[in-house]
């Protein structure tokens, strides 16, 4: 029989399940969605495929850290404050939860099941407290827009008894080629969370990749992580300063962009303006920090990758939450 000690909430094609491989543990992800799924099975990852809803701790019994990166679209809503809306339910909902109240008809009410599934790790954290076995870490990733859901996170948990850090961290600082900012939150039982210190500098326009802290590694350029035979420029799908038109642009001696599901929209060309073939699936993946060779599997593949955690850095965390007691840190990082 196999033993799993973490369980990846919202698992998706890997990033974070191959990060806390690195990092010593042995987890097994559940993911609904089946071209995720095929991924996973393809890379060989112990998966669940499912509706995490239907599963808690005691489904999973060795597992004594908690993973996960639920869906936030709902708390980044641009316009009549919908996303705002959202936050305040969310927090609402989460104080009930703590009080051990049932929150199910507010859920079964809900216009975008995502919101709720936000307070799924919560579930899982509290059933797992209340079963007198909880879990000795936490870990949670989302897009940095999801901080003020961390913060309000971290007040019920230090209620429930842990250490928790809550930030926002820069992707090309843990080795991610690729300039990519993620909130996370860190919880733990046994000595201080932190989170991790960088190990790379961090990115800055026209700024020398040798400029900087000389304790810390030159941030990867995607020169470095693609091996293109020649110097590329990428022409980003987005405008920059408001203007559409206004194509933001790096070089391959450069990070690149936050790599989404509309990478392969982003054009490439050499130093004469010739276009140059797209990133390949493979390419896509190498951004994110996964190996070259890996199994992309199923369909949608570029929203596949633009969903994963970066796996240098879900490492990155994965090792502050289990590793050892280290000083008090900071509540945000810039």
């Amino acid at each position: 029989m196999n033993v799993y000690d973490s369980v990846d909430l919202f698992a998706g094609p890997g990033g974070l399940d191959m990060g806390a491989a690195a990092a010593g543990l042995r987890p097994v992800g559940i993911e609904w969605d089946a071209n995720a799924v095929a991924t996973r099975v393809a890379a060989g990852l112990a998966t669940v495929h499912d509706d995490v809803r239907r599963y808690g701790p005691g489904d999973f019994p060795d597992a004594e850290t908690l993973l996960g990166g639920p869906p936030c679209q709902t708390f980044t809503v641009a316009g009549a404050g919908a996303g705002r809306r959202a936050l305040d339910l969310v927090v609402g909902l989460l104080h009930r939860m703590a009080a051990r109240e049932s929150i199910a008809a507010e859920l079964a009410g809900l216009d975008d099941v995502r919101t709720g599934l936000v307070l799924e790790p919560m579930r899982w954290a509290l059933e797992a407290v209340d079963a007198g076995r909880p879990y000795r870490a936490i870990v949670l990733e989302q897009v940095q827009q999801v901080l003020p859901v961390w913060l309000a996170y971290a007040e019920v948990l230090r209620a429930e008894g842990y250490s928790v850090a809550v930030g926002v961290l820069r992707s090309e600082q843990f080795g991610v080629p690729q300039t990519r900012r993620r909130a996370v939150l860190v919880a733990r039982l046994d000595g201080v969370a932190a989170l991790p210190a960088p190990t790379h500098r961090p990115y800055r326009t026209g700024v020398p990749q040798d400029a900087g802290d000389a304790r810390l590694l030159p941030w990867v350029s995607m020169g470095e992580a693609l091996h293109r035979a020649e110097p590329f420029t990428v022409i980003s799908n987005y405008g920059t300063g408001g203007d559409p038109k206004n194509r933001g642009r790096r070089t391959s001696a450069e990070p690149a962009f936050t790599v989404t599901g509309k990478i392969s929209r982003n054009r490439i060309i050499d130093t004469a303006g010739r276009e140059l073939p797209r990133f390949s699936h493979s390419e896509a993946g190498r951004l994110q920090g996964f190996p070259a060779d890996y199994p992309w599997s199923g369909n949608v593949i570029a929203q596949q990758a633009g969903n994963s955690v970066p796996v240098q850095l879900g490492a990155a965390i994965v090792r502050a939450a289990v590793g050892e007691p280290v000083a008090p840190a900071l509540e945000v990082a810039a």
